[in-house]
C-alpha cells in the first residue's frame, strides 16, 4: 500500500506498539485473573474445611473425658472410625454425617498430645507426615508427590483439659489440575490472542495512517503542481528581461513592453501566491463563524462583478432568486463572495458564445442552496471526480489562455467546508453544468 519506506516502517512501529501495549493489558489481565480464581478457589477450600473441622470440634468436645482417649460417643459421631491399634478396611464406611468429609480426598486423624495417632477415618493418604505444633494450616505431599491443605485443631476434654489434635485435611489435586488447566489455557490463548491483535494492529495501523499517507500524497503533488505554476511565469519573466538585457539599447516603447511584461506575470504569481496562502489558511484554522451574511446581496454583488465580463465573451447572465424571505447564513462574506464569483468565472470562461449562465437562489428545510448553471462545453464523468483537486484543469490550454491556475474550485470546495457546507456538481458534455452549494442557514 505505502511505496515510501518510512511510512512502512512507521506502519511496523505503530503495529508493534498496539501489539505490545495489548500484550502487556492482556498479560496483566490474564495475571489478575488467575491471581482471582486462585485466591477464590483457596478461600472456598479455606472455608469448607473449616466449616467440617469446626463442626466436629463442636460435636466431639463435650464427649470426651479423657486425654487420648475416644470415648463411644465419637464412633456414633463419625461410623467408621478406625483406632490406631486396630486393623480397619481401606474401603471406608458408610458414613451419613457430614457429607463433605465423605467425599473423596477428604481424611480424619486424631492424635494424642505428643502427636501419636489415635485414630483415622479411613481412607487415609499413603506416607502423609504427621505435623503437630502451633500451626494452624498447613500443606503437605505425600509419597507421590500429591499435595494435601489441613487444618490441625487441639481438642479439649468436657472440663477443659487439653486431650489431643484433630487433623481434617483435603487433596489438593483437583484444585492443581483446574490451575493447570487454566494456565495453559491461559499460556495458549495469550499467544493466540496475541497473532489475532497482531494482525489487527497491523490493519489498524494501515486505517489510522491512511488520511496522513493520503495528506502526504497531496503535498508531494501540490508541490510539484505549485512548482510547475510558478515555474511558467518565472521563466517569462526571466527571458524577458534576459532578452532586453541583450540588447545594446533599448527604446522607451520597448522598455515599456518589458515593464508591463514583468507586471503581468508578477500579477499572476501574487494571485497564485495568495490563493496558496488562502488554501493553506482554510486546511489549517477552524473559524468561529458569527457574522450573517445575506446571500441575496451577494449574488447581486457577484452579478455586477462579471457583467462586464459576460457582455465581453456574448454570454447572457442572469440571476434567478426563487425565495421571496430574506435569506442568511453564518459566514465569512469576503469568503463566500469568492466561492460564488469562483462558479460564475469558472461557467463564464468554459461557455461558448451565445451560451448562458445563471446564478439561482433557493432554499429547503435547513440549507440555502445556491446553484451556477450553465450552457458550456460539460465534465465528463471521469473528471468530475478531480475538477475540486488543486491545480486540476478540464481544459488546460483554455484554463491558461484565460489566466487560471486550477486553484478556484479547490478554493470554493475550501470555503464551502470551512462554513460546513458541500458542493455538488451535475454535468453533460455539450450540455453545460450545474454546481450546487448548499449552506446552513442561520
Amino acid at each position: 500500500m505505502y511505496q515510501s519506506k518510512s511510512f512502512s516502517q512507521t506502519r511496523w512501529r505503530l503495529t508493534g506498539w498496539y501489539a505490545g501495549v495489548m500484550g502487556v493489558i492482556l498479560s496483566l489481565g490474564g495475571f489478575v485473573f488467575y491471581e482471582m480464581i486462585c485466591q477464590s478457589r483457596w478461600g472456598s477450600l479455606h472455608q469448607e474445611l473449616t466449616s467440617v473441622s469446626g463442626t466436629l470440634h463442636d460435636g466431639l468436645e463435650p464427649v470426651l473425658k479423657h486425654p487420648g482417649h475416644l470415648e463411644s460417643g465419637a464412633d456414633q459421631l463419625l461410623p467408621g472410625l478406625c483406632m490406631a491399634t486396630a486393623r480397619c478396611s481401606t474401603k471406608g464406611s458408610d458414613r451419613h454425617i457430614l457429607g463433605a468429609v465423605q467425599q473423596a480426598g477428604y481424611y480424619v486423624r486424631f492424635l494424642d498430645l505428643s502427636g501419636k495417632p489415635i485414630a483415622t477415618l479411613d481412607p487415609q493418604p499413603d506416607g502423609l507426615p504427621i505435623r503437630v505444633g502451633s500451626e494452624l494450616w498447613q500443606t503437605l505431599n505425600d509419597q507421590q508427590g500429591k499435595r494435601y491443605h489441613q487444618i490441625s485443631l487441639l481438642l479439649k476434654t468436657s472440663n477443659q483439659s487439653p486431650w489431643g489434635y484433630m487433623q481434617i485435611g483435603r487433596s489438593l489435586q483437583e484444585y492443581d489440575e483446574y490451575l493447570t488447566t487454566l494456565r495453559v489455557m491461559l499460556l495458549v490463548g495469550i499467544p493466540f490472542a496475541m497473532l489475532l491483535i497482531s494482525g489487527a494492529s497491523w490493519g489498524l495501523a494501515g486505517l489510522a495512517m491512511q488520511p496522513v499517507y493520503q495528506s502526504y500524497r497531496q503535498v508531494q503533488q501540490f508541490t510539484a503542481d505549485a512548482a510547475h505554476e510558478l515555474r511558467t511565469p518565472l521563466a517569462a519573466t526571466r527571458a524577458t528581461v534576459e532578452s532586453v538585457l541583450d540588447l545594446e539599447t533599448i527604446s522607451e516603447a520597448e522598455s515599456r513592453s518589458t515593464l508591463q511584461t514583468v507586471a503581468r506575470q508578477n500579477l499572476r504569481l501574487s494571485q497564485l501566491v495568495q490563493d496558496l496562502l488562502l488554501l493553506s489558511r482554510l486546511d489549517i484554522q477552524r473559524q468561529s463563524l458569527t457574522k450573517l451574511c445575506d446571500l441575496k446581496t451577494l449574488i447581486y454583488d457577484v452579478m455586477d462583478e462579471f457583467e462586464a465580463l459576460a457582455v465581453a465573451a456574448d454570454i447572457q447572465l442572469a440571476a434567478n432568486i426563487q425565495t421571496q424571505q430574506p435569506l442568511s447564513v453564518l459566514g465569512e462574506e469576503e469568503q463566500l463572495y469568492r466561492l460564488v464569483a469562483n462558479l460564475v468565472g469558472n461557467a463564464i470562461h468554459y461557455t461558448p458564445k451565445g451560451g448562458q449562465v445563471w446564478i439561482k437562489l433557493d432554499r429547503d428545510d435547513h440549507h440555502a442552496l445556491i446553484r451556477v448553471q450553465d450552457t458550456g462545453i460539460g465534465i465528463s464523468p471521469q473528471e468530475q471526480a478531480r475538477i475540486f483537486e488543486r491545480f486540476y484543469r478540464v481544459n488546460s490550454d483554455r484554463s491558461r489562455a484565460t489566466g487560471g491556475s486550477g486553484l478556484g474550485l479547490a478554493i470554493a470546495m475550501a470555503i464551502a467546508r470551512s462554513h460546513h457546507g458541500t458542493i455538488q456538481v451535475q454535468s453533460q458534455l455539450e450540455h453545460g453544468s450545474t454546481f450546487t452549494v448548499k449552506l446552513p442557514i442561520a
